[in-house]
């Protein structure tokens, strides 16, 4: 039996979440130093929610080297078959 499309979940929609749990909170507190031994689960203060965007993918210096040497590097490479 099939799962019907329309219940399916949707991966984007998981990811986008503009709420953070009290752990990660604590986590976010303790990255910037502002966590003391004092401090108590209750009343923290806000943290902003960062939201990743897609980006272009960046092409490797490697990759664009050769594109960029012309006929000269490719032949200087690859030596001719006898």
């Amino acid at each position: 039996m099939s799962l019907h499309s329309s219940l399916k979940v949707d991966k984007a929609g998981a990811a986008a979440r503009s709420v953070l749990s009290r752990v990660e909170r604590i986590k976010e507190i303790m990255k910037k130093g502002q966590w003391t031994a004092n401090s108590t689960v209750t009343n923290l203060p806000k943290t902003k929610a960062v939201r990743v965007k897609a980006g272009k993918k960046k092409v490797k210096e490697e990759a664009a080297a050769p594109a960029a040497g012309g006929k000269a590097a490719a032949g200087a490479k690859a030596p001719a078959k006898k």
